[in-house]
Protein backbone atom coordinates (compact mmCIF):
# COMPACT_ATOMS: atom_id res chain seq x y z
CA UNK A 1 0.00 0.00 0.00
CA UNK A 2 1.29 3.68 -1.02
CA UNK A 3 2.03 5.28 2.36
CA UNK A 4 1.03 8.90 2.45
CA UNK A 5 2.81 11.87 1.24
CA UNK A 6 5.61 13.16 3.74
CA UNK A 7 5.25 10.57 5.91
CA UNK A 8 8.83 10.04 7.77
CA UNK A 9 10.02 6.58 9.19
CA UNK A 10 12.44 4.41 11.03
CA UNK A 11 14.80 2.01 9.85
CA UNK A 12 16.02 -0.75 12.71
CA UNK A 13 18.37 -3.41 11.53
CA UNK A 14 18.56 -6.40 13.43
CA UNK A 15 21.64 -8.41 12.96
CA UNK A 16 21.27 -11.75 14.39
CA UNK A 17 23.32 -14.67 14.39
CA UNK A 18 21.52 -16.09 11.36
CA UNK A 19 20.93 -12.95 9.19
CA UNK A 20 19.83 -9.64 9.49
CA UNK A 21 16.17 -8.56 9.81
CA UNK A 22 15.12 -5.30 8.46
CA UNK A 23 12.10 -3.24 9.87
CA UNK A 24 10.52 -0.75 8.84
CA UNK A 25 8.72 1.78 11.58
CA UNK A 26 6.29 4.85 11.47
CA UNK A 27 7.54 7.52 13.34
CA UNK A 28 4.08 6.67 15.63
CA UNK A 29 5.51 3.06 16.11
CA UNK A 30 3.75 1.07 13.50
CA UNK A 31 5.72 -1.91 12.24
CA UNK A 32 5.52 -0.99 8.74
CA UNK A 33 7.27 -3.72 6.88
CA UNK A 34 10.44 -6.05 7.02
CA UNK A 35 12.82 -8.06 5.27
CA UNK A 36 15.35 -10.64 6.09
CA UNK A 37 18.50 -11.71 4.58
CA UNK A 38 20.28 -14.76 5.60
CA UNK A 39 24.48 -14.90 6.25
CA UNK A 40 26.69 -18.25 6.95
CA UNK A 41 28.62 -19.40 9.75
CA UNK A 42 31.70 -21.22 9.34
CA UNK A 43 32.87 -23.80 12.45
CA UNK A 44 36.58 -24.34 11.13
CA UNK A 45 37.43 -25.95 14.49
CA UNK A 46 35.39 -27.55 17.07
CA UNK A 47 34.96 -24.35 19.43
CA UNK A 48 35.27 -22.33 16.75
CA UNK A 49 32.50 -19.83 14.77
CA UNK A 50 33.11 -17.38 12.66
CA UNK A 51 31.23 -14.95 9.97
CA UNK A 52 32.35 -13.05 7.02
CA UNK A 53 31.61 -9.26 7.81
CA UNK A 54 31.28 -8.39 4.05
CA UNK A 55 28.79 -10.83 4.08
CA UNK A 56 26.85 -8.65 6.71
CA UNK A 57 27.02 -5.68 4.43
CA UNK A 58 25.47 -7.34 1.56
CA UNK A 59 23.01 -8.98 4.09
CA UNK A 60 22.07 -5.09 4.75
CA UNK A 61 22.56 -3.66 1.72
CA UNK A 62 20.09 -6.18 0.38
CA UNK A 63 17.45 -5.82 3.11
CA UNK A 64 17.41 -2.13 2.97
CA UNK A 65 17.03 -1.86 -0.94
CA UNK A 66 13.98 -4.64 -0.64
CA UNK A 67 12.40 -3.32 2.17
CA UNK A 68 12.31 0.26 1.18
CA UNK A 69 11.08 -1.06 -2.63
CA UNK A 70 8.75 -3.85 -1.03
CA UNK A 71 7.13 -1.21 1.45
CA UNK A 72 6.71 1.69 -1.52
CA UNK A 73 8.66 3.72 0.81
CA UNK A 74 11.64 6.46 -0.43
CA UNK A 75 14.84 6.53 0.75
CA UNK A 76 13.97 10.25 1.87
CA UNK A 77 11.31 9.13 3.63
CA UNK A 78 13.97 7.05 6.38
CA UNK A 79 14.25 9.99 9.22
CA UNK A 80 17.27 7.63 10.89
CA UNK A 81 18.55 4.28 11.02
CA UNK A 82 19.88 2.19 13.73
CA UNK A 83 20.93 -0.94 14.63
CA UNK A 84 20.32 -4.10 17.50
CA UNK A 85 22.58 -6.92 16.66
CA UNK A 86 24.85 -10.07 18.19
CA UNK A 87 27.37 -9.86 20.62
CA UNK A 88 29.92 -10.26 22.25
CA UNK A 89 31.93 -10.96 18.79
CA UNK A 90 35.95 -9.66 17.92
CA UNK A 91 36.19 -8.19 14.38
CA UNK A 92 40.06 -6.61 14.01
CA UNK A 93 39.77 -4.21 10.93
CA UNK A 94 42.51 -1.68 9.75
CA UNK A 95 42.49 2.13 9.14
CA UNK A 96 40.01 1.90 6.60
CA UNK A 97 37.92 -0.28 8.28
CA UNK A 98 38.49 -3.14 6.54
CA UNK A 99 38.29 -6.58 8.15
CA UNK A 100 41.62 -8.21 8.47
CA UNK A 101 40.48 -11.97 9.08
CA UNK A 102 36.65 -13.15 9.86
CA UNK A 103 34.66 -12.02 12.63
CA UNK A 104 34.93 -14.04 15.63
CA UNK A 105 31.36 -14.64 17.08
CA UNK A 106 29.95 -14.97 20.68
CA UNK A 107 29.11 -18.67 20.22
CA UNK A 108 33.16 -19.40 19.73
CA UNK A 109 34.33 -20.69 22.46
CA UNK A 110 38.59 -20.78 21.56
CA UNK A 111 39.60 -18.16 23.91
CA UNK A 112 39.29 -20.62 27.63
CA UNK A 113 43.71 -20.21 28.21
CA UNK A 114 43.16 -16.45 27.51
CA UNK A 115 40.08 -16.33 30.39
CA UNK A 116 42.32 -18.52 32.68
CA UNK A 117 44.87 -16.07 32.38
CA UNK A 118 42.68 -13.30 33.30
CA UNK A 119 41.33 -14.87 35.97
CA UNK A 120 45.22 -15.85 37.26
CA UNK A 121 46.27 -12.18 36.65
CA UNK A 122 42.81 -10.29 38.36
CA UNK A 123 40.64 -13.00 39.96
CA UNK A 124 36.76 -13.88 38.78
CA UNK A 125 35.42 -11.42 41.73
CA UNK A 126 37.23 -8.29 40.75
CA UNK A 127 36.53 -8.75 37.65
CA UNK A 128 33.30 -8.93 38.17
CA UNK A 129 32.76 -6.11 40.46
CA UNK A 130 34.59 -3.99 37.52
CA UNK A 131 32.46 -5.29 34.09
CA UNK A 132 29.37 -6.84 35.63
CA UNK A 133 29.98 -9.82 33.66
CA UNK A 134 32.19 -13.23 34.84
CA UNK A 135 35.28 -13.70 32.86
CA UNK A 136 34.24 -16.24 30.20
CA UNK A 137 35.60 -17.08 26.38
CA UNK A 138 32.59 -15.80 25.24
CA UNK A 139 33.69 -11.97 25.64
CA UNK A 140 36.18 -10.01 23.22
CA UNK A 141 38.48 -9.36 25.54
CA UNK A 142 39.82 -13.05 25.42
CA UNK A 143 39.45 -13.30 21.48
CA UNK A 144 41.43 -10.62 21.19
CA UNK A 145 44.00 -11.47 22.95
CA UNK A 146 43.75 -14.94 21.23
CA UNK A 147 44.22 -12.76 17.82
CA UNK A 148 47.45 -11.30 19.93
CA UNK A 149 48.73 -14.78 21.06
CA UNK A 150 47.94 -16.71 17.67
CA UNK A 151 48.01 -14.22 15.00
CA UNK A 152 51.02 -12.06 16.22
CA UNK A 153 51.09 -10.42 12.47
CA UNK A 154 47.91 -9.36 12.20
CA UNK A 155 47.10 -7.78 16.05
CA UNK A 156 49.91 -5.29 14.92
CA UNK A 157 47.67 -4.58 11.84
CA UNK A 158 44.79 -3.99 13.67
CA UNK A 159 43.39 -0.42 14.21
CA UNK A 160 40.61 -1.39 15.87
CA UNK A 161 38.33 -4.23 17.33
CA UNK A 162 34.50 -3.90 16.48
CA UNK A 163 31.20 -5.70 17.22
CA UNK A 164 28.78 -6.54 14.21
CA UNK A 165 26.65 -3.36 14.59
CA UNK A 166 29.83 -1.31 15.01
CA UNK A 167 31.52 -2.91 11.33
CA UNK A 168 28.14 -1.61 9.85
CA UNK A 169 27.85 1.75 10.72
CA UNK A 170 31.72 2.32 10.18
CA UNK A 171 30.76 0.96 6.50
CA UNK A 172 27.92 3.70 6.41
CA UNK A 173 29.44 6.70 8.49
CA UNK A 174 33.59 6.09 8.25
CA UNK A 175 33.42 6.54 12.07
CA UNK A 176 35.08 3.62 14.57
CA UNK A 177 32.19 3.67 17.61
CA UNK A 178 30.41 1.48 19.48
CA UNK A 179 27.60 2.05 22.27
CA UNK A 180 27.86 0.85 25.96
CA UNK A 181 25.92 -2.25 25.92
CA UNK A 182 28.00 -3.70 23.25
CA UNK A 183 31.16 -2.45 25.10
CA UNK A 184 29.75 -4.30 28.38
CA UNK A 185 30.25 -7.49 26.11
CA UNK A 186 33.85 -7.28 26.05
CA UNK A 187 34.85 -8.21 29.70
CA UNK A 188 36.78 -4.68 29.24
CA UNK A 189 34.12 -2.16 30.22
CA UNK A 190 33.79 -0.31 33.75
CA UNK A 191 30.52 -0.82 34.06
CA UNK A 192 29.86 2.21 36.38
CA UNK A 193 32.08 4.71 34.95
CA UNK A 194 31.11 3.93 31.99
CA UNK A 195 34.45 3.62 30.29
CA UNK A 196 37.52 1.20 29.47
CA UNK A 197 39.11 -0.63 32.27
CA UNK A 198 42.98 0.27 31.80
CA UNK A 199 43.44 -2.82 34.61
CA UNK A 200 42.00 -5.21 32.63
CA UNK A 201 43.00 -4.15 29.21
CA UNK A 202 46.11 -4.44 31.23
CA UNK A 203 46.04 -8.09 33.01
CA UNK A 204 45.26 -8.94 29.30
CA UNK A 205 48.08 -7.25 27.34
CA UNK A 206 45.59 -5.45 25.11
CA UNK A 207 46.44 -2.36 23.38
CA UNK A 208 43.34 -0.08 24.01
CA UNK A 209 43.74 2.02 21.48
CA UNK A 210 42.17 -0.70 19.35
CA UNK A 211 38.98 -0.60 21.29
CA UNK A 212 36.41 2.15 19.91
CA UNK A 213 34.77 5.05 21.96
CA UNK A 214 31.72 3.95 23.47
CA UNK A 215 29.08 6.13 23.58
CA UNK A 216 25.39 5.90 24.58
CA UNK A 217 22.55 3.86 21.89
CA UNK A 218 21.48 7.15 21.07
CA UNK A 219 24.28 8.50 20.11
CA UNK A 220 24.50 10.10 16.61
CA UNK A 221 27.56 8.36 14.49
CA UNK A 222 27.69 10.24 11.91
CA UNK A 223 25.23 10.13 8.19
CA UNK A 224 25.12 7.96 5.39
CA UNK A 225 27.81 8.93 3.13
CA UNK A 226 27.74 8.93 -0.63
CA UNK A 227 29.40 5.59 -1.50
CA UNK A 228 27.12 3.83 1.47
CA UNK A 229 23.91 5.71 -0.56
CA UNK A 230 25.14 4.13 -3.21
CA UNK A 231 25.31 0.85 -1.99
CA UNK A 232 22.55 0.37 -0.05
CA UNK A 233 19.67 2.58 -1.89
CA UNK A 234 19.35 5.11 1.36
CA UNK A 235 19.53 8.99 0.73
CA UNK A 236 22.86 10.66 1.74
CA UNK A 237 23.27 12.34 4.78
CA UNK A 238 20.68 10.38 6.41
CA UNK A 239 21.36 10.13 10.08
CA UNK A 240 22.81 6.98 11.81
CA UNK A 241 21.98 6.11 15.50
CA UNK A 242 24.53 3.78 17.21
CA UNK A 243 21.67 1.33 18.78
CA UNK A 244 23.08 -1.30 20.67
CA UNK A 245 23.15 -5.26 21.44
CA UNK A 246 20.29 -7.20 20.62
CA UNK A 247 19.69 -8.58 24.36
CA UNK A 248 19.41 -4.61 25.64
CA UNK A 249 17.46 -3.77 22.63
CA UNK A 250 15.01 -6.38 23.51
CA UNK A 251 14.39 -5.05 26.99
CA UNK A 252 13.44 -1.22 25.33
CA UNK A 253 11.48 -2.81 22.84
CA UNK A 254 9.58 -5.36 25.51
CA UNK A 255 8.62 -1.72 27.11
CA UNK A 256 11.34 -2.45 29.99
CA UNK A 257 11.96 1.31 30.77
CA UNK A 258 11.87 2.20 34.11
CA UNK A 259 12.99 0.75 37.46
CA UNK A 260 10.82 -2.35 38.88
CA UNK A 261 10.20 -3.57 35.23
CA UNK A 262 10.88 -6.99 34.07
CA UNK A 263 10.61 -8.79 31.15
CA UNK A 264 11.40 -12.70 29.85
CA UNK A 265 12.45 -13.95 26.31
CA UNK A 266 10.96 -17.66 25.44
CA UNK A 267 13.45 -18.18 22.81
CA UNK A 268 16.14 -21.25 21.71
CA UNK A 269 17.81 -19.81 25.02
CA UNK A 270 15.80 -17.75 27.74
CA UNK A 271 16.72 -15.07 30.02
CA UNK A 272 14.85 -12.44 32.26
CA UNK A 273 16.33 -8.96 32.82
CA UNK A 274 15.37 -6.25 34.53
CA UNK A 275 15.81 -2.02 34.66
CA UNK A 276 17.67 -1.05 37.64
CA UNK A 277 19.34 2.26 38.60
CA UNK A 278 22.22 0.41 39.48
CA UNK A 279 24.19 -2.62 38.58
CA UNK A 280 22.83 -5.92 40.71
CA UNK A 281 25.99 -7.34 41.70
CA UNK A 282 24.84 -11.17 42.94
CA UNK A 283 27.63 -12.47 45.95
CA UNK A 284 27.21 -15.75 43.91
CA UNK A 285 27.84 -14.42 40.31
CA UNK A 286 24.90 -16.11 38.81
CA UNK A 287 23.83 -13.11 36.97
CA UNK A 288 25.78 -10.16 35.12
CA UNK A 289 24.54 -6.38 33.91
CA UNK A 290 24.58 -4.43 30.91
CA UNK A 291 23.97 -0.67 30.90
CA UNK A 292 20.16 -0.03 29.64
CA UNK A 293 20.09 1.30 26.14
CA UNK A 294 19.36 4.89 28.06
CA UNK A 295 23.22 5.22 29.16
CA UNK A 296 21.76 5.85 32.46
CA UNK A 297 20.18 2.64 33.60
CA UNK A 298 20.94 -0.80 34.06
CA UNK A 299 19.67 -4.13 32.57
CA UNK A 300 20.79 -6.62 35.12
CA UNK A 301 20.11 -10.22 33.55
CA UNK A 302 20.36 -13.55 33.79
CA UNK A 303 20.52 -16.31 30.68
CA UNK A 304 19.49 -19.83 30.53
CA UNK A 305 21.25 -21.97 27.50
CA UNK A 306 18.16 -24.57 26.55
CA UNK A 307 14.67 -23.43 27.31
CA UNK A 308 12.96 -23.66 23.84
CA UNK A 309 15.56 -25.74 22.81
CA UNK A 310 14.12 -28.35 25.49
CA UNK A 311 10.89 -28.33 23.72
CA UNK A 312 12.18 -28.48 20.36
CA UNK A 313 14.71 -31.44 21.64
CA UNK A 314 11.47 -33.58 23.43
CA UNK A 315 9.29 -32.70 19.81
CA UNK A 316 12.01 -33.79 17.52
CA UNK A 317 12.50 -37.63 19.36
CA UNK A 318 8.77 -37.36 19.45
CA UNK A 319 8.81 -37.26 15.40
CA UNK A 320 12.04 -39.22 15.18
CA UNK A 321 9.82 -42.63 16.94
CA UNK A 322 7.03 -41.84 14.86
CA UNK A 323 9.35 -42.01 11.95
CA UNK A 324 10.97 -45.30 13.27
CA UNK A 325 7.79 -46.84 13.88
CA UNK A 326 6.55 -45.27 10.04
CA UNK A 327 3.79 -42.98 11.60
CA UNK A 328 3.13 -39.72 9.91
CA UNK A 329 3.97 -36.69 12.48
CA UNK A 330 1.48 -33.73 11.47
CA UNK A 331 2.48 -30.24 11.06
CA UNK A 332 0.06 -29.91 14.12
CA UNK A 333 2.14 -32.07 16.60
CA UNK A 334 2.93 -28.67 18.57
CA UNK A 335 -0.50 -28.00 18.83
CA UNK A 336 -1.07 -31.51 20.15
CA UNK A 337 1.86 -31.43 22.71
CA UNK A 338 0.60 -28.58 24.37
CA UNK A 339 -2.71 -29.59 24.29
CA UNK A 340 -1.73 -32.82 25.81
CA UNK A 341 0.02 -30.80 28.88
CA UNK A 342 -3.59 -30.36 30.18
CA UNK A 343 -3.95 -34.35 30.62
CA UNK A 344 -1.23 -33.54 33.62
CA UNK A 345 -1.58 -31.89 36.68
CA UNK A 346 1.15 -29.36 37.73
CA UNK A 347 3.82 -30.96 39.24
CA UNK A 348 3.86 -33.67 36.59
CA UNK A 349 3.31 -36.21 39.23
CA UNK A 350 6.79 -35.39 40.66
CA UNK A 351 8.83 -35.46 37.59
CA UNK A 352 11.52 -33.05 37.04
CA UNK A 353 13.33 -31.90 34.25
CA UNK A 354 16.86 -30.34 34.62
CA UNK A 355 17.02 -28.62 30.77
CA UNK A 356 20.87 -28.24 30.61
CA UNK A 357 21.27 -30.03 27.23
CA UNK A 358 24.00 -28.05 25.98
CA UNK A 359 25.37 -26.85 29.85
CA UNK A 360 24.46 -23.36 31.61
CA UNK A 361 25.17 -20.58 32.32
CA UNK A 362 23.29 -18.18 34.54
CA UNK A 363 22.39 -19.34 37.18
CA UNK A 364 24.59 -22.99 37.45
CA UNK A 365 27.33 -21.57 34.99
CA UNK A 366 28.39 -25.19 34.57
CA UNK A 367 29.38 -26.08 31.01
CA UNK A 368 29.47 -29.78 32.25
CA UNK A 369 25.75 -29.75 33.12
CA UNK A 370 23.32 -31.98 31.11
CA UNK A 371 19.49 -32.52 31.40
CA UNK A 372 18.33 -34.83 33.36
CA UNK A 373 14.37 -36.54 34.09
CA UNK A 374 14.55 -37.44 37.82
CA UNK A 375 11.85 -39.19 39.65
CA UNK A 376 10.73 -40.64 36.36
CA UNK A 377 8.04 -44.00 37.05
CA UNK A 378 6.55 -46.59 35.31
CA UNK A 379 3.24 -44.69 36.24
CA UNK A 380 4.16 -41.74 34.23
CA UNK A 381 2.53 -40.27 31.39
CA UNK A 382 3.76 -38.74 27.73
CA UNK A 383 1.84 -35.77 29.38
CA UNK A 384 3.77 -36.03 32.40
CA UNK A 385 7.26 -35.95 30.25
CA UNK A 386 5.70 -32.66 28.35
CA UNK A 387 4.68 -30.88 30.95
CA UNK A 388 8.11 -31.53 33.16
CA UNK A 389 9.90 -30.36 30.37
CA UNK A 390 8.07 -26.85 30.51
CA UNK A 391 8.10 -26.66 34.24
CA UNK A 392 11.92 -27.34 34.41
CA UNK A 393 12.77 -24.55 32.42
CA UNK A 394 10.35 -22.41 34.55
CA UNK A 395 12.20 -23.58 37.50
CA UNK A 396 15.44 -23.01 35.95
CA UNK A 397 14.66 -19.06 35.23
CA UNK A 398 13.14 -19.01 38.57
CA UNK A 399 16.44 -19.37 40.09
CA UNK A 400 17.80 -16.24 37.86
CA UNK A 401 14.29 -14.34 39.24
CA UNK A 402 15.32 -15.29 43.29
CA UNK A 403 18.38 -12.79 42.64
CA UNK A 404 16.66 -10.26 41.11
CA UNK A 405 13.70 -9.99 43.67
CA UNK A 406 16.56 -9.41 46.38
CA UNK A 407 15.99 -6.12 44.95
CA UNK A 408 12.51 -6.19 44.05
CA UNK A 409 9.25 -7.63 44.13
CA UNK A 410 8.95 -8.28 40.39
CA UNK A 411 5.02 -9.36 40.23
CA UNK A 412 4.97 -8.32 36.73
CA UNK A 413 6.74 -10.14 34.09
CA UNK A 414 6.67 -9.08 30.14
CA UNK A 415 6.78 -11.82 27.87
CA UNK A 416 8.38 -11.93 24.21
CA UNK A 417 10.18 -14.28 21.98
CA UNK A 418 8.42 -17.27 20.06
CA UNK A 419 7.76 -19.15 23.12
CA UNK A 420 5.44 -16.09 24.06
CA UNK A 421 3.07 -17.21 21.95
CA UNK A 422 2.30 -20.77 23.87
CA UNK A 423 -0.45 -19.79 26.49
CA UNK A 424 -0.09 -22.96 27.92
CA UNK A 425 3.45 -22.63 28.82
CA UNK A 426 2.97 -19.03 29.88
CA UNK A 427 0.73 -20.11 32.54
CA UNK A 428 2.98 -22.66 34.19
CA UNK A 429 5.52 -19.52 34.57
CA UNK A 430 3.39 -17.31 36.36
CA UNK A 431 1.94 -20.08 38.23
CA UNK A 432 6.04 -21.36 39.36
CA UNK A 433 6.90 -17.49 39.59
CA UNK A 434 3.80 -16.19 41.21
CA UNK A 435 3.50 -13.58 38.89
CA UNK A 436 1.22 -11.69 36.20
CA UNK A 437 2.81 -12.27 33.01
CA UNK A 438 2.10 -9.69 30.19
CA UNK A 439 1.98 -10.17 26.53
CA UNK A 440 2.71 -7.24 24.48
CA UNK A 441 1.32 -6.85 21.09
CA UNK A 442 4.98 -7.44 19.45
CA UNK A 443 6.72 -10.56 21.09
CA UNK A 444 9.29 -10.92 18.04
CA UNK A 445 9.47 -7.85 16.89
CA UNK A 446 11.06 -6.07 20.61
CA UNK A 447 14.56 -6.11 19.89
CA UNK A 448 14.22 -4.33 16.66
CA UNK A 449 11.55 -1.57 17.58
CA UNK A 450 14.62 -0.75 20.66
CA UNK A 451 16.61 -0.20 17.79
CA UNK A 452 14.25 1.72 15.99
CA UNK A 453 13.04 3.68 19.68
CA UNK A 454 17.32 4.69 19.43
CA UNK A 455 16.65 6.18 16.40
CA UNK A 456 13.90 8.14 16.91
CA UNK A 457 15.01 9.31 20.37
CA UNK A 458 18.66 9.46 18.71
CA UNK A 459 17.22 12.08 16.34
CA UNK A 460 14.60 13.86 18.25
CA UNK A 461 11.73 12.73 17.67
CA UNK A 462 10.52 11.16 20.30
CA UNK A 463 10.64 12.43 23.99
CA UNK A 464 12.39 9.36 25.45
CA UNK A 465 11.86 5.67 25.89
CA UNK A 466 8.84 5.68 27.52
CA UNK A 467 7.45 5.96 24.33
CA UNK A 468 7.35 2.10 24.07
CA UNK A 469 4.95 1.94 25.82
CA UNK A 470 1.89 2.92 23.01
CA UNK A 471 4.03 1.35 20.71
CA UNK A 472 4.15 -1.66 22.06
CA UNK A 473 0.96 -2.28 24.23
CA UNK A 474 -0.11 -5.14 26.55
CA UNK A 475 -2.56 -7.40 25.12
CA UNK A 476 -2.74 -10.07 26.88
CA UNK A 477 -2.35 -10.82 30.95
CA UNK A 478 -1.60 -14.48 32.37
CA UNK A 479 -2.60 -14.55 36.39
CA UNK A 480 -1.18 -16.97 38.73
CA UNK A 481 -3.23 -19.46 40.44
CA UNK A 482 -2.06 -19.20 44.30
CA UNK A 483 -2.86 -22.80 44.60
CA UNK A 484 -0.80 -24.19 41.52
CA UNK A 485 1.94 -22.23 43.15
CA UNK A 486 2.04 -23.48 46.25
CA UNK A 487 2.07 -26.83 45.08
CA UNK A 488 5.54 -25.85 42.72
CA UNK A 489 6.87 -23.61 45.83
CA UNK A 490 7.14 -27.46 47.09
CA UNK A 491 8.88 -28.74 44.39
CA UNK A 492 11.26 -25.84 43.94
CA UNK A 493 13.84 -26.48 46.36
CA UNK A 494 13.84 -30.17 45.27
CA UNK A 495 14.90 -29.57 41.82
CA UNK A 496 17.85 -27.22 43.07
CA UNK A 497 18.63 -30.43 45.33
CA UNK A 498 18.48 -32.82 42.64
CA UNK A 499 21.07 -30.13 40.28
CA UNK A 500 23.17 -30.15 43.52
CA UNK A 501 23.07 -33.98 44.01
CA UNK A 502 24.03 -34.43 39.84
CA UNK A 503 27.13 -32.04 39.57
CA UNK A 504 29.93 -34.53 40.79
CA UNK A 505 28.37 -36.88 38.14
CA UNK A 506 27.77 -34.18 35.18
CA UNK A 507 31.54 -33.37 35.97
CA UNK A 508 32.58 -37.29 35.92
CA UNK A 509 30.90 -38.00 32.34
CA UNK A 510 32.92 -34.74 31.36
CA UNK A 511 35.98 -36.78 31.89
CA UNK A 512 35.16 -39.28 29.81
CA UNK A 513 34.11 -37.47 26.75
Amino acid sequence: MKKGHGDRYLLAHDLGTSGNKAVLYSLDGRRVAAHEHAYDTSYPRPGYAEQDPEQWWTAVCESTRQLLAGAEVGSAEVAAVSFSAQMMGCLPVDRSGIALRPAIIWADMRSGRQAELLEQALGMQQVYRITGHRISSSYSGTKLRWVQDNQPDLYKRTFKTLQTKDFIIQRLTGEFVTDYSDACGTNLFDIEARKWSPAIAAALGIDMSMLPDAFPSTHRAGTVSAEAARATGLTEGTPVIVGGGDGVCAATGATVVEPGSAYVVIGTSSWIATASEHPVFDPHLRTFNWVHIDGTMYSPCGTMQSAGFSYAWLRDRIREFNQLTGCQAGDDLDTALTGAVADSRPGAANLLFLPYLMGERSPRWNPDARGAFVGLGATHTAADVIRSVLEGVGFNLRVILDVFRTTDAFEEIIAIGGGAQNRTWLQILADIWNARILVPRYVEDATSMGAALCAGVGIGAFGGFGDVKSFNPVEHVIEPSPERHEQYARLYPVFNEAYDSLVSVYSHLSRLE
